[in-house]
């Protein structure tokens, strides 16, 4: 396992990904999957599903804290920014603390590459808005939604994941 290789399962992720249509529906199963499995994994959580005009879904598991929230705003932005998943952003920027290089001009208050975003897109239309999780370390948390999207687009995860560390 290397950040090359990582980088690439990523993009592949990216690519395979993809809804043909998404709506609240979609967010619901969604959101409802990631719940179920951080109540049966006691995972301490906050997960957040939303088109860039409104939140979908929103949930805060026990063992999560009030920061969890800034966290999942933080990698928001960075997804519609860089329409791009904020776990490959912080391997292609080789960024151990999910800070941004300065030269990029961007607040850490309200930018973050830490893993756990993942864009939603759809097959005709292009990036529409973010699953979302924080609370786990970020490969974790990235890992987690691919999961969820690959239950729910009916892929193959094993084929998708990004090999154990």
């Amino acid at each position: 396992m290397t950040v090359e290789s990582d980088i690439a399962r990523i993009e592949e992720q990216e690519a395979a990904l993809v809804f043909e249509r998404f709506d609240e529906d979609d967010a619901f199963r969604i959101g409802l999957w990631l719940r179920e499995r951080a109540v049966a994994d006691h995972l301490p959580i906050v997960i957040d599903i939303r088109t860039w005009d409104r939140q979908l879904f929103y949930c805060a598991l026990p063992g999560s804290a009030g920061a969890n929230a800034n966290w999942v705003r933080r990698k928001i932005n960075t997804v519609k920014l860089f329409a791009k998943s904020t776990y490959l952003i912080g391997l292609q920027q080789n960024t151990a603390d999910g800070l941004l290089p300065a030269r990029q001009g961007l607040d850490p208050a309200d930018y973050v590459a830490a893993g756990g975003a993942f864009p939603i897109r759809l097959a005709n239309a292009g990036m529409i808005g973010a699953v979302t999780v924080s609370g786990l370390p970020q490969r974790s948390d990235h890992g987690l939604v691919v999961e969820a999207l690959c239950a729910h687009l009916d892929l193959d995860h094993a084929e998708l994941a990004l090999p154990q560390p």
